[in-house]
Order: C-alpha cells, then structure tokens, then sequence
C-alpha cells in the first residue's frame, strides 16, 4: 500500500467522541482511503466510549435507536438468508466482530454452527448473556476450519489490514466463503455530505473502500471477489447521521430524502452507499 501525506483526499472530522480531526490519505492504485494518524493500539478504544456507539448496545433510548433495531431485525434475517444461499450445507460459521451477538443467534437457529470474537467486553458480555459462544483470539482457531466467515462493518476497524486478510484465508476450507460488509466512498451520499459524512467515522474506521481495494486486496491472497450486493437501509441511517453531523439536529425528511436519492444513483452507477462482498476461495 502506498499512502504518501501530501495526497490528502479530505479532512474529517470525529463528530461523536473526541472532536479531533484526520486526514484521509489516498492510495490511487488500490483506491484505498486510510485515517491519518491512526490511534495506537492502547489509545484506540477510547475513541469508542460512547453511549451512542450503537452496535455495542441494545439501547432503544430514542426514536433513532428504535428504527435502527427495527430494520436490524429485518437485516439479520436478510444476512442469514445470503449465507445460506452462498453454502447451501449449513457448516461452521465465523463471525468477527460479532457485536451484541444476534446475527449469530439468528445464524443458529437456521442450523448453524456458530462461533464469535468481539473485542468490546460491553458487547461481548451482552452476547454471551444470551448464549453466544466466543474465542478470544484468532490465532487458537484451527486452519481451514470455517464454511463462512462474516465481518459486518468491521474489516474498517482492523488495524493491520493486509494480515487480517491473511488470518481469513488460512481459517477458510476450500470452496469457503468470506462476506465483508463495508462503507463505500465512492457513493453519492458520500459525495454529498463530503466530510460530515457519517460512515467516515474517523478514527474508528482506520480504512475507507472502494469495490476495486476489495477486490485487489483480496485478489493479493488468491481469493476472488465473486459478488457485490448493496445494503439498501445503510443509506438511510448514514445520511440521517450525516444530516445530524452537518446541521447539529436529526432531520428526517432530508435524511431519508438523501437515503432515496442515494440508493436511486446507487441502482444507475452501482455505488451504493455501503456494499456487501461475497469472497470465494476457489
């Protein structure tokens, strides 16, 4: 990767913890975003003590919350589902960053094999209260172990990206597939709100990707990009967020108008504002 500090592609804020801003670095082959500085690996989760922080908690404070966890339950199932219809033979399952744990609950159920890590102990120790099973570390998992491995919104939180793509190959069985779930700049909503922005989310989210870094970060480690499916809410709750980040106040009218308009460029240029990437290890 070649990321030089004199090729900024913009400068972002972080609305919901620190205030501090970053700057986006651009590496023009891979089309490849990384936050700059990046946190050290002490302090980085400090930037995710927050009662906001949603996918660590299954708080329902506000009409927010609310429609988040309504169309999370709608989405899960959707999740469940592709899997499903990528590896028809139900197998074992990984899920990394595996949240509050109900994506793996509803996986279970749908006759699974399930297993999980979550670095967050809030979110973890709400999982393993509804049963979910954990390891604590990738490294104890045995070679070519897993049917399915799943990151949902969490590659963009991984610190030593190329390794973590690395980790993945050697945990998949031949004929296995990886699903990664991620923010796409490249979308309208992006363009639009520029660095308010929601799903920059600096400095959380170390990287920033197009379909092409997928496909040839991927492409490094002999793994083939297959499919690329567009997560339709996902621009909905961006742009609200973004419209709270840019205007001070939720405002659903033009969030939810901007979502529309979003998802209609996302149908025409196929940038939607967050895509999901079926991986095969062919």
């Amino acid at each position: 990767m070649n990321f030089s500090p004199n090729n900024v592609f913009i400068k972002v804020k972080d609305h919901s913890v620190s205030k501090e801003s970053f700057d986006l670095l651009l590496d023009e082959e891979l089309q490849l975003l990384k936050t700059f500085p990046q946190p050290s690996f002490d302090k980085l989760p400090s930037y995710y003590e927050s009662e906001d922080y949603i996918s660590h908690t299954d708080s329902k404070r506000t009409l927010f919350e609310k429609l988040y966890h309504l169309v999370k339950s709608n989405a899960l199932k959707n999740k469940v589902a592709l899997i499903t219809k990528e590896n028809a033979a139900h197998g074992n399952l990984l899920d990394i960053g595996a949240g509050t744990g109900d994506f793996l609950i509803q996986a279970n159920q749908s006759g699974w094999n399930c297993i999980g890590i979550e670095p967050n102990e809030n979110a973890k120790n709400i999982a393993i209260s509804k049963g979910v099973n954990f390891i604590d570390s990738l490294e104890e998992l045995e070679s070519y172990s897993f049917d399915v491995i799943t990151m949902w919104h969490v590659l963009e939180h991984v610190p030593d990206l190329e390794n973590q793509i690395r980790i993945l190959k050697r945990l998949l069985k031949p004929n296995g597939t990886i699903i990664i779930a991620v923010p796409n700049f490249k979308s309208f909503d992006a363009k639009h709100y520029k660095s308010f922005w929601a799903a920059y989310d600096v400095p959380r989210h170390l990287w920033h990707f197009s379909k092409g870094s997928i496909q040839k970060l991927f492409n490094k480690e002999g793994l083939q990009l297959k499919k690329v499916k567009p997560m339709w809410f996902d621009s909905f709750y961006v742009c609200l967020l973004s419209e709270k980040y840019k205007t001070g106040k939720m405002n659903f009218i033009k969030g939810i108008l901007y979502g529309f308009l979003s998802n209609c460029s996302g149908i025409l240029k196929k940038e939607f504002s967050s895509h999901i990437y079926v991986i095969k290890n062919d």
